[in-house]
């Protein structure tokens, strides 16, 4: 472990509130870091780019056995073990796959997300998010999250799956307890919760396919399934693990995009000015919010072979976690001002919060234009809106955003 006064510490009691200062610390005194947790990190912007457009792999069965890892292992087969329905196994989702496979898989979903398709979405959410804000309209006020950073994309990914109609409420709950999964869990107990979210979201995704085989229609759902019966790339697992990952990922991080941006720019009102008068700002601006605070705050690769960073040599089978908050605001790429929000930073999109190489997030602008219509179309009907209490966070270290942005409207 690396010998150093700073530490990587997710627990401290300030982190999830403002993990930026602790980010700031690693990056001057000790960017290429040992955390405790077992893990090599990286903090600095050059070096984050580079793991990320580097040929590595995102399968675990490539990273050697650490002794953090294997006390995780340990807890989560007790746990399993005590579940009906419960089953330890290599996930098949894109996200968790190294090419060729991830490459096949991908090419099935990537035809869907295409710039053009969605761009064609943009009147749909636009009618949606005028109606979210005619109903706050009525009241008042309105939670940033619950009325509109979640409803939005979980309608937009819902509605491009084709999925059927299921309590919002009930799949938002689990989808939450699932990523936290992407945390260190320690307690056997929410192990135990996040497996058994995990059982029911995967029952309602497998019942929701069998559902979509009798009520086919223009829709990504129908086309996995028909490549599936085509004989093409989709096993049964493969199939319920990418409808898992479209549905989960397509309105988790969104929800983050939307709620981060809109507290950062009620934060700062001068800012929030500066784009409200300036629609022709929206998606430079979209892009400095997504920099100034990721929606994901990691990303982690596996190294093939030895790897240099920083004068340190990570062997083949290292486990290695690239800090993208801390690299959107290292001052070496963006500057003396990389600390602050500033709507209208030209190179914005320079950010790393969509990863990067071929495990770039495929729903990035889809994304962007959530972003861009919801955040854009709130601060201009509503320009006085003002914070209205306190902005807990959500309580994950990774998916980091807030439960409640209680805001009025003026």
């Amino acid at each position: 472990m690396t010998d150093t006064a700073v530490q990587f510490n997710p627990f401290d009691p300030g982190f999830l509130e403002d993990p930026y200062a602790q980010y700031r610390a690693l990056r001057e005194q000790d960017p290429v870091h040992q955390s405790p947790l077992g893990a090599w990190m990286l903090f600095r912007y050059a070096d984050v780019v580079d793991l990320v457009r580097g040929r590595h792999s995102v399968e675990e069965r490539n990273a050697n056995p650490g002794p953090m890892a294997a006390l995780i292992e340990q807890i989560e087969q007790q746990v399993l073990a005590e579940l009906p329905g419960a089953e330890r196994r290599r996930p098949r989702s894109i996200l968790n796959l190294d090419p060729p496979d991830h490459t096949r898989l991908r090419r099935l979903v990537a035809k869907a997300f295409t710039p053009k398709v969605m761009e064609g979405l943009r009147p749909r959410i636009q009618q949606l998010v005028d109606g979210y804000l005619d109903a706050a309209a009525e009241r008042g006020e309105v939670d940033v999250i619950a009325d509109l950073a979640f409803p939005l994309p979980f309608q937009v990914i819902s509605d491009m799956l084709g999925m059927p109609d299921s309590d919002r409420d009930q799949l938002r709950q689990w989808s939450s307890l699932v990523v936290r999964n992407l945390d260190p869990v320690f307690d056997p107990e929410m192990i135990k919760t996040i497996a058994e979210a995990g059982i029911r979201m995967r029952a309602f995704i497998d019942e929701a396919i069998e559902w979509k085989r009798t009520n086919r229609a223009d829709d990504l759902l129908t086309a996995l399934l028909d490549a599936e019966d085509d004989g093409d790339v989709l096993s049964a697992e493969e199939l319920s693990d990418q409808v898992a990952l479209l549905f989960i990922a397509g309105h988790e991080t969104t929800v983050n995009l939307i709620g981060n941006g809109t507290l950062a720019l009620v934060r700062d009102r001068a800012q929030l000015e500066r784009l409200r008068d300036d629609p022709g700002l929206d998606a430079t601006a979209v892009d400095e919010l997504l920099r100034y605070d990721s929606p994901v705050q990691m990303t982690r690769r596996i190294l093939l072979e030895d790897v240099e960073y920083g004068g340190h040599r990570l062997e083949a089978g290292t486990l290695v976690l690239g800090c993208l908050g801390s690299a959107n605001r290292d001052p070496e790429h963006w500057g003396d001002d990389a600390e602050q929000l500033r709507v209208d930073r030209t190179d914005a999109g320079g950010h790393v919060s969509f990863g990067g190489g071929v495990h770039h997030c495929l729903g990035a602008h889809l994304a962007r234009i959530e972003g861009q219509v919801a955040i854009g179309t709130l601060i201009r009907r509503f320009p006085d809106l003002e914070l209205a209490g306190d902005t807990p966070t959500n309580g994950r270290i990774n998916l980091r955003g807030r439960e409640a942005i209680p805001v009025t409207l003026g």
